[in-house]
């Protein structure tokens, strides 16, 4: 794992997806040492939290745009 690696805060959901692809690989591989692992593992889990975030955005934003949509059309009746 490089030291160089980007804030995960700034990954787009399909970047921090495929991040986390690529850790948990390396995970299912074995890493060479305990303290690379729970490197791995810590920065898996905050990819994970991530993309949950990006999920539960989407998901807000779609239910928003549904009771937009459900209103709109409650007013043409």
């Amino acid at each position: 794992m490089t030291a160089s690696l980007p804030d995960i805060q700034e990954l787009s959901f399909e970047q921090a997806r495929d991040e986390l692809v690529r850790v948990v690989s390396e995970l299912e591989q074995g890493a060479s040492s305990l303290e690379q692992s729970l490197a791995l593992w810590e920065r898996g889990e905050a990819l994970a939290a991530r993309c949950e975030e990006w999920l539960l955005g989407a998901k807000r934003r779609l239910d928003e745009a549904k009771a937009a949509s459900d209103k709109a059309a409650e007013g043409d009746n």
